[in-house]
């Protein structure tokens, strides 16, 4: 049966160039979808002044905003409610709009910001939001703790949330994220008709069901998957342990290099970030690459024997994972994962807890020294894992099932739409 596709496709995203994994899929959308002869309308909070979309004749709606740790102290109250969001999407919205159009919100926090929904809202039964993280419900959008070091297993805007200092920067600043999660939860309405939440992997469930979601809600549509290499890498006759990822606490990179360190194995380090300074000069045995295109990151990694995934804090899917198994690199990943059942259960690698030290390094060490189980992870990993994830193709169609399903006969929208309330003008 043929999928009744949708007249247009709206993408909703802070970003118009990728800077994160969100953005980078959000493009990916447009790309792909514009391929099956879709109308694609992009709506960003920065300028859409990428080089791509103009390529492309991508038709773009920019705001012209900065992110807000670029815009300055003065950005903040419009990073709890920017009226300005709504003003753009209620003109797209009155001029565009039909039955067959849908919404697709990948990313709203940096500029957009909850406002997004206040104009969303009239269209939320053909609206779908993606939840890359946890920004849906959780004020510091990871469930972490960053000031204990634990992830966090409280109820979002609960006594208990509101009384913990958990930012990674301030208690002024987790205040401020609590009055922008307090002004989400006033414009974003679910109903049984919408929105519907995509989740990354499906063991975000029960954070997103805790912060308030409804279950009938979500649904799971697994990240696209592009391994580095499309044959086996020979894991077992390689040497170098391989981290991909951005240089910050919360992945972890300084927990790969110490317990490298002390199991004495060689580590190559993929990625930048605030770390790389402090991380250079402490580990200076590590070979950093920096950033690196997805072609040389193929060409890098095909000496590696492992990857070292040892995020601090849950991470929703991490893809650098799925491209290893898939492309035949076991993965040594943190327990708090939500891909480490799928990596433990396929064989396709181990977990720790990657803050123990020790523990950390043993396992490194026996994967190094192990040449059998270093190739039965691999053989596991390259066949075995496909589950986890989705080819692109595989993912645009499944999208397009879940955009069928958002079809309304629901009266098109047109003429002038009045400002909806502004929480932060509420007495």
């Amino acid at each position: 049966m043929t999928t009744m596709r949708p007249d247009r496709l709206v993408i909703v995203n802070d970003a118009s160039v990728a800077n994160g994994g969100a953005t980078a899929l959000a493009l990916l959308e447009a790309r792909l979808m514009r391929a099956r002869g879709i109308e694609v309308t992009y709506i960003t909070g920065d300028a859409g002044a990428n080089p791509e979309f103009q390529a492309c004749g991508q038709d773009t709606i920019g705001l012209g905003r900065a992110p807000l740790l670029q815009a300055g102290v003065g950005a903040l109250r419009q990073g709890v409610y920017n009226a300005d969001t709504v003003t753009m999407l209620n003109g797209w919205i009155a001029q565009h709009d039909t039955p067959g159009t849908v919404y697709h919100v990948h990313g709203w926090s940096q500029i957009l910001s909850p406002s997004v929904f206040t104009a969303l809202n009239r269209v939320r039964e053909r609206m779908v939001i993606t939840a890359h993280d946890f920004f849906l419900v959780c004020p510091n959008g990871a469930f972490a703790d960053y000031r204990a070091g634990t992830v966090c297993t409280r109820v979002p805007l609960g006594v208990a949330c509101l009384t913990r200092h958990c930012d990674k920067r301030h208690y002024i600043h987790k205040v401020w994220r609590t009055v922008r999660q307090a002004v989400q939860s006033h414009t974003l309405h679910f109903a049984p008709n919408g929105p519907r939440v995509l989740m990354v992997h499906a063991a975000m469930r029960e954070p997103l069901e805790r912060g308030g979601i409804p279950a009938a809600s979500l649904q799971a549509v697994p990240n696209p998957v592009t391994p580095w290499s499309d044959t086996r890498i020979a894991a077992e006759h390689n040497r170098e342990f391989i981290f991909v990822g951005r240089l910050a606490a919360e992945k972890g990179p300084d927990l790969a290099a110490a317990a490298a360190r002390r199991a004495g194995v060689r580590l190559v380090m993929i990625g930048d970030g605030p770390m790389l300074p402090a991380l250079r000069a402490a580990y200076p045995e590590v070979t950093f690459c920096g950033r690196l295109t997805p072609q040389q990151v193929a060409r890098r990694v095909q000496s590696a024997r492992a990857l070292l995934m040892p995020s601090r804090y849950p991470e929703p899917y991490g893809l650098v994972a799925a491209e290893a198994m898939w492309s035949g690199l076991p993965v040594i990943a943190s327990r708090s994962a939500l891909l480490a059942a799928d990596i433990v259960g396929c064989g396709a690698g181990e977990v720790c807890d990657p803050t123990d030290e020790p523990a950390f390094a043993d396992v490194i060490a026996r994967i190094a020294r192990d040449d059998e189980a270093t190739r039965q992870m691999s053989l596991t990993g390259h066949t075995a894992t496909r589950h986890v994830g989705l080819s692109p193709d595989a993912w645009a169609e499944r999208l397009l099932a879940v955009f069928a399903d958002c079809r309304t006969t629901q009266p098109v929208i047109t003429g002038s739409i009045p400002l909806m309330s502004n929480p932060l003008s509420e007495s």
